[in-house]
């Protein structure tokens, strides 16, 4: 299979060795730098509702399917749903230098993803079905056409009442500026972080998003009107969400072909603004792009997310106040530097690592149609009561026989005390593991100065074969939604995360004793407590608020 052999030879490719990192730029090219904000000129504005986080809900419910009142489809849900997933957070300056961190976090806050909304008449916001880009700057819709009531009804028709649809797709050049060969990889997660956001948005509305694997790739790009060439600063169709109220059952419909095809017609309004007055050209990653491209309709068969653990709702945790979703969504930041001393509780530590779990009705991962091919292989650094060490978390039940003879045979496989029995966390080597945490995370500090990190092992070539290279996009997607909840989660204790991208493959696997390629390591995370830089000043997300 041609495809396949592109994707596995890109992967390789872009690998970081300790004698050599994956092909990268070299240096940064300040006057090439891309712009984060993709704005289509000439297409209408419809401004959004910005409504300052409130009590309610509570963080803790918001995970758990029905427990959250369903919100009716209006301007202000809508405009809640892009303000908790998509939009600015906050504006840092150092100097007179300022940037913008949004609420769906990036590799080096570049912001490859770019955000879609397909609905019918929704009041207050438009009386006709319509394709509209978000623009997070102005936290506005733009509007990119207009069709007819009865092509919407048709698209929807297999699908649960008050369904909208958010799309989601990618710049591959905004990364590829300074990350070279290995910007695809971080796109995808990218992908990732913005689902898990968007699921987490939507289920504090009370509603649910779903992936909707049905689509080939070029039917994507013709539903949300990314179909013309623009070159390195093409966008790339990534994925389609369906979304709506939780209690509405969704027998698994997908979206009819005709209805898809009369997209492709469409008159489009507004022209992408240029990015960069001069791009590099990454054939590389063009070619992983094309060969990852989901040629036919239909996708994940017979995969369903399986049950795990019980929905357990504390009131409050270190901050003796109940937890606000809204406020922890928004108040998420990426730690540059942590502070080596301060400890983790041990029951919250069982905590954050449940939150990564899949279950029926736990959000964000029952977006996803396949079972959990990503587990957590964790450096235990500073956590109470808790023997530092490699530790190993399954989080797809049943998979410890196959996952324990692919490993290293000296290995403990030991559950920890008090670790709650629907947690497959095991000891595999008991030791300081701060030395080998930062030498693999690309010797950065920040693996081995918090509480712990992590690297995140995936099923790699057996689903690959099974779905198709397609899968390959499939697999960071499900990385980057853990790394989302870690995020969140390092919030709600009052401590920090922070996605590290760098890391030497190979390395990973040979310390776990991983061989040949039926298990690749994609993504590692670090939670802390954060050191602040004083030099950096905090403003608002929208100052004119």
């Amino acid at each position: 299979m041609p495809d396949l052999a592109q994707v596995l030879a890109y992967h390789q490719a872009s690998k970081h060795h300790f004698n050599r990192f994956a092909r990268g730029p070299g240096r940064l090219d300040w006057a090439t730098q891309p712009d984060p904000f993709r704005r289509y000129q000439g297409a209408s504005l419809l401004r959004l509702a910005r409504i300052a986080p409130g009590d309610e809900p509570l963080y803790e419910p918001s995970f758990w399917l029905g427990q959250v009142e369903p919100q009716a489809l209006d301007l202000s849900s809508i405009s809640q749903l892009f303000f908790d997933s998509l939009a600015l957070s906050a504006w840092k300056r150092a100097g007179d230098v300022s940037w913008a961190l949004r609420v769906n976090p990036s590799s080096g806050n570049l912001h490859p993803t770019e955000g879609y909304l397909i609905c019918g008449p929704v009041a207050g916001l438009t009386g006709t079905p319509m394709v509209a880009h978000y623009a997070p700057r102005e936290h506005a819709l733009e509007v990119r056409a207009e069709f007819r009531l009865e092509n919407w009804q048709a698209l929807t028709s297999a699908l649960p009442q008050g369904t909208i649809l958010v799309g989601l797709s990618s710049i591959h050049w905004r990364e590829a500026w300074k990350y070279g060969e290995r910007a695809f990889r971080y796109c995808q997660l990218d992908v990732g972080h913005a689902i898990a956001a968007i699921s987490l948005a939507a289920a504090g509305l009370g509603w649910q998003a779903r992936l909707l694997e049905d689509l080939a790739t070029g039917q994507l790009s013709h539903l949300l009107g990314i179909s013309d060439p623009q070159g390195v600063e093409a966008e790339h169709p990534d994925c389609l969400l369906a979304v709506y109220p939780q209690d509405q059952s969704s027998a698994g419909g997908g979206l009819p072909e005709p209805a898809l095809a009369k997209f492709a017609d469409l008159p489009w309004k507004g022209k992408p603004n240029l990015l960069s007055p001069g791009r590099r050209e990454w054939p590389a990653i063009d070619n992983v792009a094309t060969a990852t491209e989901k040629l036919r309709t239909g996708g994940v068969q017979g995969e369903t997310a399986s049950v795990s653990n019980t929905p357990y709702f504390p009131d409050v945790l270190d901050s003796g106040t109940p937890l606000s979703l809204r406020r922890i969504i928004r108040q998420r930041r990426s730690a540059a530097t942590m502070d080596p001393r301060p400890a983790l509780r041990r029951d919250l530590f069982y905590r954050i690592l449940g939150k990564t779990l899949a279950g029926v009705g736990q959000f964000p991962f029952n977006s996803l149609p396949w079972n959990p091919l990503v587990h957590l292989a964790i450096f235990v650094h500073r956590v109470e009561d808790l023997e530092p060490g490699l530790y190993f978390l399954v989080r797809q039940p049943g998979m410890e026989s196959t996952l324990r003879p692919a490993m290293n045979e000296d290995f403990l496989w030991e559950q920890p005390e008090s670790c709650p029995v629907d947690l497959a966390l095991y000891l595999l080597a008991p030791g300081d593991a701060r030395a080998a945490a930062r030498q693999l995370s690309c010797h950065q500090d920040i693996a081995s100065d918090g509480c712990f990190s992590l690297g995140m092992v995936a099923s790699y070539e057996e689903p690959l074969q099974r779905f198709g290279p397609w899968f390959y996009r499939r697999l960071f997607w499900e990385c980057g939604m853990v790394g989302q909840v870690l995020y969140l989660e390092a919030e709600a204790v009052g401590l920090r995360g922070t996605g590290i991208g760098c890391f030497f493959d190979d390395v990973v696997h040979d310390l776990l004793g991983l061989e040949g390629k039926h298990y690749q390591s994609l993504y590692h995370f670090t939670i802390g407590r954060p050191v602040e830089d004083e030099r950096l000043t905090m403003l608002p997300a929208y100052p004119d608020d």
